[in-house]
């Protein structure tokens, strides 16, 4: 949430290791951490970065107060030196990362952090946590909103997530995957996520007939009448109750937007008959909700049978991205600086290819088709590299090292952007509503095969020749 002290939210390991580096000399020693994820969830085309800004926001407010550093102190670990640099504690690196709602991909940066060891070190659980948990939840979001094909997707998952911060950040970032709103009210108050809702089953139970409870309804809320019309027996009660109250309360007035809400059965048939019965009432303009444990695929195979829903409302296997609940994303470091001020790569190995992570400190183009303005890869680049649009330039084909393809007229845009400078923010934090609105534009430059749920096609993620070398060099030792 916003304010608060997360000082204390780390694994122990960090605070272990940065004591270490205190002793041994370490702790001034720049380095340079990238955060990046191995793949993206529900084996999808592509994925949505998001929490920067609850990271930006971590980074500015951390500090460890005198309650933290006697815990630390009772652990009966660290010295007094340790405790006393927690205590003076100040992040003075730097931070460069993709704006929220950018597209991303497999083993390509969100984030790179450059600073003295200790400093690095101290803040991986907290970005990992708000980057994974943030860009999971925008990521199923986009797939849920792109399968609505045009309608409305609210997010209704707050009782089922994992957790408040679960809620009212998983809604923020399904905000920014293209959801319209939230029945999370905190969220709406801390982030301007639009906040919307009006009744359960319990206010249809509360009243002798259904039908005094819509009518009551519509005349407390005439402006925001969605009636729950399944609480009973959706065709033969709860639509022609909800027609008769719209029509004795809220037509009069001259009230045309209203709708109903089905939470049950088999929303294709019922909401066809409903549809069918709000026509011949003349009731045209009311709107069907629907809300009943939806995902990206029960969504698209009601469109594709003609269920007549306007906006779907989807709770829990959005909210806790039930499907693939884990982004995955990792920090690990790929360059040290030495004394003379020179950036040294460095590489994990391990025997799980997928593992190895690509090293040193690293520029992320994006290139861009320039007659259809679409993104056809991103490359990979040494710090020091600049692609020349001027020049032919050749990719090669991610699943097979032999294919390659030449590119000839497109344009190379920087994808990460300096963030925090000196521990400094220098970065113009965007709105939710720029961030939503960039990520939908972002999305459609991506070609529709990429946007596939299953078999989606392979983007290209390529290595410039510099760092394909460094990279291979660095594994024969």
């Amino acid at each position: 949430m916003k304010n608060t002290n997360l000082s204390m939210l780390a694994d122990f390991y960090e605070f272990t290791m940065a004591g270490g580096y205190l002793k041994s000399g370490l702790y001034k020693k720049k380095a340079y951490f990238d955060v990046f994820f191995r793949a993206v969830p529900d084996n999808g085309g592509f994925a949505i970065a998001a929490g920067l800004e609850q990271a930006v926001r971590y980074i500015e407010q951390l500090k460890f107060t005198d309650e933290n550093i006697s815990y630390l102190r009772s652990k009966n670990l660290f010295d007094e030196d340790f405790l006393t640099y927690l205590k003076n504690f100040r992040f003075t690196g730097d931070v460069y990362a993709v704006p929220e709602g950018t597209p991303v991909f497999a083993n390509t940066p969100l984030m790179t952090v450059c600073a003295p060891a200790i400093e690095a070190q101290l803040i991986e659980t907290y970005i990992l946590l708000a980057l994974n948990h943030q860009s999971l939840i925008a990521t199923k979001a986009n797939r849920i909103v792109r399968a609505a094909a045009g309608r409305a997707v609210l997010e209704f998952g707050s009782r089922r997530a994992q957790g408040a911060d679960g809620a009212v950040m998983g809604a923020r970032a399904a905000y920014i995957g293209g959801c319209a709103g939230t029945s999370c009210t905190l969220t709406d108050e801390l982030y301007g996520v639009p906040a919307s809702g009006t009744m359960a089953h319990s206010w249809v139970q509360m009243f002798d007939t259904e039908y005094e409870a819509f009518k009551t309804f519509c005349e407390l809320y005439p402006n925001n009448a969605v009636l729950l019309a399944d609480t009973y027996n959706t065709l033969k009660s709860g639509v022609p109750n909800a027609i008769r109250a719209f029509k004795e309360v809220l037509v009069p007035q001259g009230i045309s937007d209203f709708a109903i809400r089905l939470d049950s059965g088999d929303i294709s048939y019922i909401s066809k008959k409903a549809r069918k019965m709000l026509d011949e009432a003349g009731l045209h303009n009311c709107k069907i909700v629907a809300s009943n444990s939806f995902d990206e695929y029960l969504i698209r195979d009601l469109i594709m049978q003609g269920a007549a829903v306007d906006v779907f409302g989807v709770g829990e296997r959005l909210i806790t991205a039930k499907s693939d609940p884990v982004f995955g994303g990792v920090y690990k470091l790929v360059a040290l600086e030495n004394e003379a001020g020179e950036i040294v790569p460095k590489i994990k190995v391990s025997e799980n290819i997928a593992k190895i992570p690509v090293p040193h400190f690293k520029k992320l183009y994006r290139l861009f088709d320039n007659e259809t303005g679409m993104a056809i890869a991103d490359e990979l680049c040494v710090y020091d590299e600049i692609i020349d649009e001027s020049k032919p330039h050749i990719l090669f084909d991610p699943n097979a090292t032999w294919k390659t393809k030449t590119l000839t007229n497109f344009t190379a845009k920087e994808l990460q952007v300096p963030v925090i400078k000196n521990g400094e923010l220098i970065y113009n934090l965007p709105t939710l509503a720029q961030i939503r609105s960039y990520c939908e534009t972002q999305v459609n430059l991506l070609w529709d095969e990429m946007k596939r749920f299953e078999y989606p096609h392979k983007y290209y993620v390529d290595l410039s020749q510099k760092l394909w070398d460094i990279k291979h060099e660095l594994l024969k030792m």
